[in-house]
């Protein structure tokens, strides 16, 4: 049924606990591929050379390592692991990979921002959930 697992990750607890269930979830599957991908926002032109290089190896190196711990939490899987590291909102990214890879489940965690801001603008979760085109299993 979930031949294509996407783990969507930003280093909170949750999307630790979301790695361990999807890998859960591609050992009951059996499924063919899971995809692990990090989101980071853009760093902005206006912070000029040389702090914007500074900024981009900074976000890498710590997108590098949310996603080693990722893999870590995953394990041992019989398919076929591919990460990606996507710059840009967060949502869309994980929205636009979930197409482009085909991907038959979205798995995240779930993050509640407890602000007025967070409830008017909607978490990462909330927007994956109004705007995929599979299933997405958000995990506490």
């Amino acid at each position: 049924m979930f031949e294509k697992v996407l783990l969507a990750v930003d280093g909170s607890e949750h999307a630790l606990h979301a790695a361990r269930t999807a890998a859960d979830l591609v050992r009951t599957m059996k499924a063919n591929e899971l995809r692990i991908v990090v989101a980071y926002d853009f760093i902005p032109p206006y912070l000029g050379e040389p702090n914007m290089q500074y900024a981009i190896d900074a976000r890498m190196e710590e997108a590098k390592m949310i996603m080693q711990k990722a893999v870590d939490a995953v394990g041992d899987v019989s398919c076929e692991i591919h990460t990606e590291l996507l710059e840009g909102p967060a949502a869309e990214a994980i929205i636009d990979v979930a197409n482009t890879r085909k991907s038959n489940v979205i798995v995240m965690g779930s993050r509640g921002l407890g602000t007025l801001a967070g409830l008017l603008l909607g978490s990462t979760s909330q927007k994956v959930v109004a705007h995929a085109h599979c299933p997405v299993l958000i995990v506490r």
